[in-house]
């Protein structure tokens, strides 16, 4: 049985997936719960071999979920799931780790599809995200050759930590300085990248490979 657990802030998404895995024969659903505050706690706690990661969610994001989970080298695999096909959120998740992305809207069966390929070690992506991923890919591979924009090393730092979904105050402890000073960070990228907000600054990192 691959052992599952679920971070999702929807009750309703949560038990209808425990309903409908109750009776597979391979699938088991260990645990769910409704924030992914502790996800690097629980993921010790129960070892699954796959999280199911909501996206967006009240407290820690999913992609900060993420970026905990492989910064402490837990073996698992992480299955993002959403209600949106954005494009930064995508490309981030894969960026960072992640094993395949599921729209919440696909069927349960897809579900178990993706969740079986994952263990197996194989990635998997919706149907109605694969055209939106290779194009992103397309689309990196065509401003592949570096840009040069004038960041300083702690700019790039914090960027990294941007791509990596990170928010201010984990940003701040990663590189232990003050969540202040991690603003006006971000506000100088902001100027030098010529964009206005987070996930525009990150493809512009991705797609002209600043860091």
């Amino acid at each position: 049985m691959i052992r599952v657990i679920i971070f999702d802030d929807s009750e309703r998404f949560r038990k209808s997936l425990e309903t409908f895995f109750e009776d597979s024969a391979e699938v088991f659903i260990a645990a769910s719960f409704a924030n992914a505050n502790e996800a690097v706690k629980r993921v010790r706690e129960y070892k699954p071999d796959v999280v199911l990661m909501d996206i967006q969610m009240p407290g820690a994001s999913g992609l900060e979920a993420l970026w905990g989970i492989r910064n402490a080298q837990l073996n698992t695999n992480v299955l993002m799931l959403t209600s949106f096909d954005d494009d930064d959120k995508i490309f981030a998740a894969l960026c960072n780790g992640a094993k395949g992305y599921v729209m919440k809207s696909n069927s349960p069966d897809d579900l178990e599809q993706a969740i079986l390929e994952v263990h197996r070690g194989e990635r998997y992506l919706s149907p109605s995200l694969a055209a939106k991923v290779f194009k992103l890919l397309q689309n990196h591979v065509v401003t592949a050759q570096s840009v040069y924009v004038p960041l300083t090393d702690r700019q790039k730092d914090v960027l990294q930590a941007m791509v990596e979904g990170l928010s201010r105050k984990m940003i701040a402890e990663k590189l232990n300085i003050h969540p202040d000073t991690v603003g006006d960070h971000i506000k100088e990228i902001y100027r030098k990248l010529q964009v206005n907000s987070a996930p525009e600054a990150v493809r512009e990192a991705l797609q002209k490979k600043i860091i």
